[in-house]
C-alpha cells in the first residue's frame, strides 16, 4: 500500500481525515498535422533552439516548427499554415496573392526571382500576384505596413518601395539593426531617426533575431574541392598498374601542394 494512504486509512474513524492521493501526470497536448507537401508521414510542432532550413520556403528559421520525426523534413510555423489566398495584405492589397509550393524559375535557369519585401530569392514557397510581378516570402507575409518590434520602443512605419519596378535598389539608410546599408524594403520611426530592414525585421518572426544564420559554403571554394578530387581518382587509377610507390608519392605530393597553397592563403 502507498505510504500515504496507509497513514491516512489508519485515521479511519475521524471525521476530517484526508486521503491522500498520488498526482497523476497532466496529458502532453502533442500538435500533429499532414501536410499536402510531405503527406507521407505526419508532422510534429516541437520548439527548438538550433537553426534549421525550412524544407517549404528554404530560409533558415529557429524556434517553433512542424517537424517530421522520421526524415529530415521541417516546416516554419507560418509556412505550415499559409492559407491558399491572401485578400487585402496590407503590403500589397490592390491584388490578392496566390499561394505557390513551388517558385517561378529565373530566366535561362541561372537567376531566382526575388522578394519584393526582403530582396532575397525565392527558392520556395511563395506567395504571387497573378496581376503584376509582385511576390513574397511567407515570413514576409507576416509583417505589416506598421508593427511594433522589441528591438525599439517605438512604433515602425513600412517605407514605400525605392521604385515601382524593384525593391532592390540600396537605399543608403544604415539599419539600427544590423548596421549596414543594404536593399529592400524598410522600415523608419516616426518619433526618431531609426530604421530597420525588412530583411532584419523578418528574424522577430522566423526566431533568428540575435541568432546568426549558418555560413553557406563558397561555390568557388566547393568546385575546386570536387575538381582536386577527381584528378587524385584520376592519378590513383593511371598508376594503379604500376605500383603502389609511384601512386603514393604523386598523390603525396598533389596533397603537399593543397597544404602550402592553403598556408599561403592563411598567411596572405
Amino acid at each position: 500500500m502507498h505510504p500515504q494512504l496507509k497513514s491516512s486509512a489508519s485515521m479511519g474513524n475521524n471525521k476530517n481525515s484526508i486521503i491522500e492521493f498520488p498526482t497523476s501526470p497532466q496529458p502532453v497536448i502533442v500538435e500533429e498535422i499532414t501536410h499536402y507537401t510531405h503527406a507521407k508521414h505526419p508532422l510534429i510542432k516541437v520548439n527548438l533552439p538550433e537553426v534549421f532550413t525550412c524544407t517549404g520556403c528554404k530560409e533558415y528559421g529557429s524556434g517553433k516548427r512542424f517537424a517530421c520525426q522520421q526524415c529530415d523534413f521541417q516546416l516554419h510555423e507560418f509556412c505550415a499554415s499559409s492559407p491558399p489566398i491572401l485578400q487585402n495584405h496590407p503590403l500589397h492589397g490592390q491584388h490578392q496573392l496566390v499561394f505557390h509550393a513551388k517558385p517561378k524559375q529565373g530566366k535561362a535557369g541561372i537567376s531566382w526571382p526575388k522578394c519584393d519585401v526582403c530582396n532575397k530569392t525565392t527558392k520556395g514557397f511563395i506567395f504571387r500576384c497573378r496581376a503584376c510581378s509582385f511576390q513574397m516570402h511567407p515570413c514576409c507575409a507576416m509583417l505589416s505596413t506598421e508593427r511594433n518590434f522589441p528591438v525599439h520602443p517605438h512604433t515602425l512605419k513600412l517605407l514605400p518601395p525605392t521604385n515601382t519596378s524593384s525593391s532592390g535598389t540600396d537605399t543608403g539608410i544604415l539599419c539600427g539593426e544590423c548596421k549596414k546599408m543594404r536593399s529592400g524594403r524598410l522600415y523608419r520611426c516616426k518619433v526618431c531617426d531609426y530604421h530597420l530592414h525588412a530583411v532584419c525585421a523578418k528574424n522577430f518572426i522566423n526566431g533568428l533575431q540575435g541568432i546568426p544564420p549558418p555560413e553557406k559554403p563558397s561555390k568557388f571554394g566547393k568546385t575546386a574541392q570536387v575538381a582536386t578530387q577527381v584528378v587524385i581518382e584520376f592519378v590513383g587509377d593511371l598508376f594503379e598498374g604500376f605500383g603502389e610507390t609511384i601512386a603514393d608519392y604523386l598523390l603525396q605530393n598533389i596533397g603537399r601542394g593543397r597544404r602550402i597553397r592553403r598556408s599561403r592563403t592563411v598567411n596572405n
